[in-house]
């Protein structure tokens, strides 16, 4: 199991994406899918029988009781065999907390087994959160922006094209509350509340702080990117990493925008527009035009930053 959106319903419950607040909402979300879960794979076991690894014997080894010292306050000893489902249930971290929730529930997980291991993931989730979810925040992220270009593969055009998108919390804002709220408005109708923020609002720690507040109840994989400035400063970058594993986080991702190695997906229009790309013609002039800008070539009209990826990376007419 997992979610999607997490970003979009902060904005809309008015709690801004990394505050004390979002902190506490963002755990009670992961805690709740967790519980679910796990009365769910109880009740699976009893209509399907538990997962066949939980009826399994293992042999108590010297390592697991130096790991699990309560093992031995319960009686185990070096050469002892305990079922699967008593390790998985009583003496799992991840399950151990659960059982702060329900004991109840994880006793008789260890008595019936479950019908599965591992139930929680959040996975980057781009294509279903826009083409399915009319945009809304991907994974455990922010929105990317709220208003902003994703580059898309069309079927007959020789570079990738440029399409507009808005997020799910501006376009519900604007159908439900202002219709001429717009990101970056100058005038005071057309603004946008100040927790509508961003990815590039957020801070690399609060990105950190967001993760481990979700990951103390996946008990699988997690997937979440901090996005950092193009000039973020060598030792700042190096202390999100060391702030993650002090967190615990078992893993940490970042993104810094870099025109030089590649454009990506998602693009900001300031960052397309404060880029400059330089073309060689074949009579070796050079021309330098910003990313947003548009250009005519080959018969076509591409954005200079599309144009320029497309012919560097040697994928220019292959869609």
């Amino acid at each position: 199991m997992g979610f999607l959106g997490l970003g979009s319903t902060l904005t809309m419950l008015r709690l801004k994406y990394g505050s004390a607040e979002s902190l506490v909402f963002s755990g009670k979300v992961a805690r709740e899918m967790a519980l679910v879960g796990w009365q769910e794979a109880l009740e699976l076991t009893r209509e399907k029988g538990a997962a066949p690894i939980m009826e399994e014997s293992f042999e108590v080894t010297g390592e697991m009781l130096r790991r699990r010292p309560e093992m031995q306050v319960d009686g185990y000893k070096v050469g002892d065999r305990v079922k699967g489902k008593v390790l998985h249930a009583r003496y799992s971290r991840y399950m151990q907390r659960v059982a702060g929730l329900s004991a109840e529930l994880v006793e008789a997980l260890a008595e019936e087994g479950a019908r599965f291991t591992h139930h929680t993931s959040i996975a980057p989730t781009g294509t279903i959160s826009l083409s399915l979810a009319n945009n809304v925040a991907n994974g455990i992220e922010p929105s990317f922006a709220h208003h902003y270009s994703r580059n898309v593969i069309r079927e007959g055009r020789k570079t990738k094209e440029k399409v507009e998108v808005y997020s799910y919390e501006l376009l519900a804002y604007r159908a439900l509350v202002n219709p001429r709220a717009m990101p970056g408005a100058q005038q005071e109708s057309s603004k946008l509340p100040e927790y509508f923020i961003t990815a590039e609002d957020i801070s690399p720690v609060e990105h950190v702080d967001v993760q481990a507040a979700a990951q103390e109840w996946i008990d699988s994989s997690i997937s979440k990117t901090a996005n950092v400035p193009t000039d973020f400063p060598y030792e700042e970058f190096k202390e999100v990493y060391t702030y993650a594993h002090s967190k615990g986080l078992k893993g940490c991702t970042t993104f810094r925008f870099n025109p030089e190695n590649f454009q990506g997906v998602l693009v900001k229009e300031k960052d397309l527009e404060n880029t400059t790309y330089r073309f060689v013609l074949e009579n070796g002039e050079t021309i330098e035009v910003a990313g947003n800008e548009e250009i005519e070539y080959d018969g076509e009209m591409h954005t200079a930053a599309n144009l320029f990826d497309a012919l560097k990376e040697g994928y220019y007419g292959k869609f």
